[in-house]
């Protein structure tokens, strides 16, 4: 009896709630905040897509990237990306396998795992390095995607990465993901 009390309780509260605010209507604003301006948006509007939308201009090395890599990214990364103490970043699997669900302990990596090489840039971009996230120049993104590439066997020595070729990278486990296409409904849980 007490829980069908207390239940009518808060629907009564709730109805009333919704009486009052359908009388007097919500307020235009809180005073709190401003309208934001739209090069503050574009500041932070960042984000790669995995078809290469969101890239910016620039371009970068193989050997640019070496040289980047080793003051940016070798202490946390290791000096080739194999070492750690961090995530390992550079690592092929002998075969076309795909272990990660039957054997959870299989190291993922840039050249088994990653499906899209310009979220590779994306991530970079908005994440590295760990001391500093976010302060890499586009041009220093690029050469260190490339030289990561590189050091997974994916692109030559002599590659230079830009906005118009890195989209166009095929990365060895991208036929591994599927796009999810659902649109909701019962399907989606």
């Amino acid at each position: 009896m007490v829980r069908f009390l207390q239940l009518s309780f808060t629907f009564f509260l709730a109805l009333e709630s919704s009486l009052l605010f359908a009388e007097k209507g919500l307020p235009d604003t809180y005073g709190m905040g401003r309208t934001v301006a739209a090069d503050e948006i574009a500041a932070w509007d960042i984000d790669v897509r995995p078809d290469g939308r969101g890239l910016p201009k620039g371009n970068g090395s193989v050997q640019k990237g070496g040289e980047i890599y080793a003051q940016k990214c070798a202490l946390c990364h290791g000096a080739s990306g194999t070492e750690g103490p961090f995530d390992v970043l550079v690592g092929r699997l002998s075969e076309d396998v795909f272990p990660f669900a039957r054997e959870p302990g299989t190291v993922k990596t840039i050249g088994n795992y990653w499906p899209y090489a310009t979220t590779v840039f994306d991530y970079i971009n908005r994440a590295m390095p760990f001391t500093a996230p976010g302060s890499l120049r586009a041009d220093e993104v690029y050469a260190l995607v490339a030289y990561l590439l590189h050091l997974n066997a994916i692109v030559p020595a002599n590659t230079v990465l830009s906005q118009e070729n890195l989209p166009a990278i095929t990365m060895p486990a991208r036929h591994r993901f599927v796009l999810d296409d659902r649109r909701g409904g019962p399907e989606v849980r």
